[in-house]
């Protein structure tokens, strides 16, 4: 594989500002924290990016392009930053899930969040595993614009 990235994702000011973006809409709709952090933004951006669980966002494009991924993430979809962040989400979800994948994407959307979510994905290389316990939010700034979803889960089971 080749390596996850040649910048580091969490020195990038874009990286940064949506790392904050991710953790003040996960607190917003779930009145947790999505890490208990304190620091520059950038610290904060960098743990998160190092945090013990799969986080993944994508963007508000008519087809969503994937826009943020930590190292778990990138270590579990087996794709490099620049990969993974120019791919569409659809694509982690075989076609006759694609359905079931619409209506958690909608709830979230509806909803401002959907917890203990259950879902079976694919990687580009075709290793299919279950979530369990996802938590998907949609992501907002702190003046309520819309930015996209994003989703963590710490526990998946292979299913190939």
């Amino acid at each position: 594989m080749q390596p996850l990235y040649v910048t580091p994702p969490w020195q990038l000011a874009s990286v940064i500002d949506h790392s904050q973006r991710l953790l003040y809409s996960f607190e917003h709709w779930t009145g947790n924290p999505l890490l208990n952090l304190t620091g520059t933004d950038a610290a904060m951006a960098q743990a998160l990016f190092e945090a013990p669980f799969v986080l993944i966002a994508h963007g508000t494009e008519p087809d969503p392009i994937f826009n943020y991924a930590n190292r778990r993430a990138l270590e579990q979809w087996q794709l490099d930053w620049e990969t993974f962040t120019q791919m569409p989400s659809r694509r982690t979800a075989e076609a006759m899930r694609q359905v079931e994948r619409d209506r958690l994407l909608a709830q979230a959307a509806q909803q401002g969040y959907v917890a203990n979510f259950t879902a079976v994905r694919i990687t580009p290389a075709g290793q299919r595993f279950r979530i369990e316990d996802g938590i998907l939010w949609n992501v907002i700034d702190a003046t309520g614009q819309f930015w996209g979803q994003a989703a963590i889960y710490s526990r998946w089971i292979a299913l190939d």
